[in-house]
């Protein structure tokens, strides 16, 4: 059957008509994004996307959204609409919905996604295991984590919150960083350096050691600067961002019990060119007496375009298997 799926960011939404059967997503159309602030809300967005396809929508939505889901009112992140699932078949003309956190999403599509939409970063060089527990980390805006376990019965997504675990600092560098971020925050947790806006406390902590003039840029000037290899801080900046990332992930692993472990994210998208020269493998496995054990483990990033539109549309297939 037909469904619209549907990825609903702060700034972006994005739609796609999704083929679905049995349990999984057979086909995923072409996708259109549309800006959410020239919409007043998911419906208007949604009747725009029909119109620009030119064709009746299908009577069924697999929505997931940047915001925890769940009660009578979803109010999403950085964005002003308010979703009311209630209303749904009833402003959308979707008899069958489903609606999903947009990291849930993402390990739906971890699930259901097949092997050449996943690049090697380090361990085995194998295929995702599709046993027991695959772990997710996706650093973006924030630091999601999720897990999958694969059954006899099929998977089950595991939502998580825990890119709100404690930092660990595992250096002198990293100890400096956690002093400086504790000025601002009585509690420093892994997103404060593993997602995004982490870029700035690590590029100003890096400036002060040296004994440089601290430049207060935002975290996208920073990431710019980075990528384009323009500045030289900037790009000391990337490294040490993907070497907590590592150690991250590996504590990642080690606490879900993980088979294999998957980077997701746009961010760590635009990371895959990093993730060799920068240590994360060294990080990933310097666990002390289970180095051994954790260079066992494979580490793969999605490389899919649109793994949220993907996700959204397994989630649906999953729950609404015919």
């Amino acid at each position: 059957m037909e469904v619209v799926a549907v990825d609903i960011g702060g700034t972006h939404a994005r739609f796609a008509i999704a083929d679905v059967a049995n349990g999984k997503v057979v086909s995923l159309g072409e996708e259109i994004t549309q800006k959410t602030a020239e919409h007043a809300s998911l419906q208007t967005a949604w009747q725009d996307f029909g119109e620009r396809i030119g064709r009746p929508l299908p009577k069924a939505a697999a929505i997931a959204v940047a915001s925890p889901v769940g009660g009578d009112v979803i109010k999403l992140t950085n964005n002003p609409w308010i979703i009311r699932p209630a209303l749904i078949p009833e402003r959308l003309g979707a008899d069958t919905y489903v609606i999903v956190n947009d990291f849930g999403a993402i390990a739906h599509a971890v699930a259901q996604l097949p092997d050449e939409d996943f690049l090697h970063i380090c361990g085995p060089d194998k295929p995702l295991t599709r046993a027991g527990v695959t772990s997710i980390c996706g650093p973006g805006t924030g630091l999601g984590v999720a897990g999958v376990l694969h059954a006899s019965d099929g998977y089950h997504v595991l939502p998580t919150e825990g890119g709100h675990v404690d930092f660990a600092p595992l250096d002198a560098f990293e100890d400096a960083m956690l002093t400086r971020l504790r000025k601002t925050f009585t509690r420093v947790s892994a997103e404060r350096v593993c997602a995004g806006p982490a870029i700035v406390a690590i590029y100003e902590t890096l400036a002060e050691i040296e004994n440089k003039p601290v430049r207060h840029l935002d975290d996208k000037a920073i990431w710019g600067m980075a990528f384009e290899g323009s500045d030289s801080l900037a790009i000391a900046a990337l490294d040490r961002f993907v070497l907590a990332l590592g150690a991250f992930a590996g504590d990642l692993a080690l606490s879900q019990g993980a088979k294999d472990v998957v980077i997701a994210g746009g961010l760590g998208l635009k990371l895959k060119d990093h993730f060799a020269r920068s240590g994360f493998a060294e990080r990933f496995t310097a666990k002390g007496r289970f180095q051994q054990m954790m260079a066992g483990i494979p580490v793969k990033l999605i490389t899919h375009p649109q793994p949220g539109l993907y996700g959204a549309a397994a989630a649906f297939a999953q729950e609404h298997a015919q």
